[in-house]
């Protein structure tokens, strides 16, 4: 039955929400049989995705999108992370607990989690609670932010950065911006890569702060998408095997009204 639903979410038809809703009901009734295995290369697989979206883009691109994401991103994270240690506070969650779903929340989900747990020396147990905070929440935007878009009439550079600046994982602002369509993909890919950018000073920060002697991982799929859209600049030749890829994020669930720049539903 696993193998089933693996080869199903595979098809053209079954898109991310369908695709997640059935992962959930299987896990809470039958239950995952390879649940580090599927973890790991579940990982992996974004991160390639990731990667392989990066051909797709110019560094002109990257940089286009990036730069104009720059104040929300910073903002949006401060934010964040002084919301949540005030709502922690409140709600007298364990500091370290509220503290890593802050910083989860403001900048990266899982990964931004996994970062920051070890340089402020926080236990298993409350990694665990924070990662299952991001990843319930992750879950649900990624089933209503496309219908939330479509609903509100948002263009899909207008959802691609709303998806990007509000979903915490990159792995569920990949699947609501293809599920939107309409060339949301990139837009909300490259911002939402911008946006990762933070766990490194953030997590330096309050390695100086905490004391608490942790490394600090940086994910290294970003520095390949980077260097992926720099190769698709430096060789234009790469554009014909890049454009289906393109033409999937700009046609997943519709594509750009030539009017007014509208998503159809």
């Amino acid at each position: 039955m696993f193998l089933t639903l693996l080869g199903l979410s595979c098809w053209p038809r079954v898109g991310p929400p369908l695709a997640l809703a059935a992962g959930v009901l299987f896990s809470l009734t039958a239950g995952n049989p390879w649940p580090r295995q599927s973890g790991v290369w579940s990982k992996r697989l974004l991160q390639l995705s990731v990667v392989g979206l990066g051909f797709g883009l110019g560094l002109d691109q990257v940089w286009a999108a990036a730069r104009g994401a720059v104040f929300f991103t910073l903002i949006g994270i401060v934010l964040t992370i002084v919301v949540g240690r005030w709502l922690g506070d409140r709600l007298r969650t364990p500091r370290r607990t509220s503290t890593l779903i802050a910083f989860g929340t403001a900048i990266c989900g899982g990964s931004a989690i996994a970062a920051m747990a070890p340089v402020i020396g926080a236990e298993d147990d409350e990694t665990a609670v924070a990662l299952a905070t991001v990843f319930t929440l992750n879950a649900i935007a990624l089933l209503l932010f496309p219908p939330l878009g479509h609903l509100a009439g948002l263009s899909p550079h207008a959802f691609g950065l709303w998806a990007a600046l509000a979903i915490h994982d990159t792995s569920s602002v990949v699947g609501a911006a293809a599920a939107f369509g309409g060339g949301a993909l990139a837009i909300a890919t490259t911002t939402k890569l911008a946006r990762a950018l933070w766990i490194m000073p953030c997590a330096l920060f309050a390695s100086a702060r905490t004391h608490a002697g942790g490394k600090v991982k940086f994910p290294l799929f970003i520095v390949g998408f980077v260097a992926a859209a720099g190769l698709r600049t430096l060789a234009p030749a790469l554009d014909p095997l890049a454009r289906p890829a393109r033409g999937r994020s700009a046609g997943a669930h519709g594509h750009a009204a030539p009017d007014r720049g509208r998503a159809r539903p």
